[in-house]
């Protein structure tokens, strides 16, 4: 790039979302959804346009959106408990905080590693214990940037699981940036397809389909598979 050109990234992106769902954004590497998740959740600033949640123009990060990084961010030196506990320094009722840390923990399984440390944790245990420090600030909105990443296959999809049934308990706003196209498929209220240099939107869908889902038993949910993989470059999905 010759100095003093500008390299534009996005191109007439325009997205809302509705409380309460689930948007997974889709699209091969390097299209630049992490670089978009970052800007709705503040962590970077956008050239033009603006970013607005609940009314309020976001400026920077803020506790009532959370963000869940790709890789591993839990303070090594903390426990799990701990870990957690971050989660919570708004409450001063050290008893609620205690039964609210315990009750996070529960929800993603880690009854017993309370005093563990991340080293001693698997990749999915580690991912876990995130989520549940995340989900104990109680933010409006969870963005996770590629929330699987590095995780065994089995791992994977016991986290996808999870994540689908944290949110149909809790019922928070959530928005997830996958390049797997199954992920999208089996977790999504909606999915957003970004494709592109620079990037736009190349599709928005709703995807009005029971769960669990297996887009093997689903003929329109299988098709659709088909069309994501075509869409994005790849010719025969697998």
């Amino acid at each position: 790039m010759a100095c003093g050109e500008v390299n534009v990234v996005f191109e007439n992106i325009n997205l809302e979302f509705e409380e309460g769902e689930m948007v997974c954004i889709l699209g091969p590497s390097g299209c630049g959804k992490t670089t978009m998740l970052r800007i709705i959740a503040g962590f970077e600033k956008a050239s033009a346009g603006n970013v607005i949640i609940n009314e309020k123009t976001v400026m920077g990060p803020s506790s009532d959106h959370i963000f869940v990084f790709q890789h591993n961010a839990l303070l090594p030196w903390l426990t799990v408990w701990e870990n957690v506990e971050l989660g919570l320094r708004h409450l001063k009722d050290e008893t609620k905080k205690k039964e609210s840390i315990q009750e996070y923990i529960s929800m993603v399984e880690l009854e017993g590693f309370e005093d563990n440390y991340p080293y001693q944790l698997s990749g999915g245990m580690q991912r876990r214990a995130e989520l549940a420090r995340a989900l104990a600030a109680e933010p409006d909105t969870l963005f996770m940037d590629e929330p699987f990443s590095g995780l065994d296959f089995l791992t994977h999809m016991k986290m996808r699981e999870e994540v689908v049934n944290m949110h149909q308990y809790i019922g928070k706003t959530v928005v997830i940036v996958t390049h797997d196209i199954d992920d999208a498929l089996i977790m999504g209220d909606r999915i957003v397809v970004m494709n592109g240099r620079p990037a736009y939107i190349k599709l928005t869908r709703k995807l009005d389909y029971p769960r669990p889902r297996n887009y093997e038993n689903m003929p329109e949910l299988s098709e659709l598979r088909n069309d994501l993989f075509f869409m994005l470059g790849v010719n025969y999905a697998v």
